[in-house]
């Protein structure tokens, strides 16, 4: 190689490439904090919900279950989904 024509290895870029570079950049960051958002969300659904399957799946040879105060447990049950849906 010529120490004439040598060039470093790097290009110039313009600044509409460089902000184009940048807003992918920033783009990505927010596509995985979203990603990552919605997997916390979907594991403490899967939290919330497993126990009660796991109850239900108890004793399957007994035709009924006793569910004392069972209405106020759902509505208990429907905040907790609804929180973990509206992040709160």
């Amino acid at each position: 190689m010529s120490e004439e024509f040598f060039d470093f290895g790097f290009t110039a870029v313009d600044e509409n490439e460089l902000e184009a570079v940048q807003k992918v950049s920033q783009e990505a960051i927010g596509a995985s904090l979203s990603a990552q958002t919605t997997q916390d969300k979907l594991d403490k659904l899967y939290n919330a919900i497993t126990p009660l399957l796991t109850n239900l799946k108890k004793n399957p040879e007994k035709e009924y279950i006793l569910w004392p105060n069972r209405v106020e447990k759902v509505e208990e049950f429907e905040t907790i989904l609804y929180n973990i849906y509206k992040n709160n």
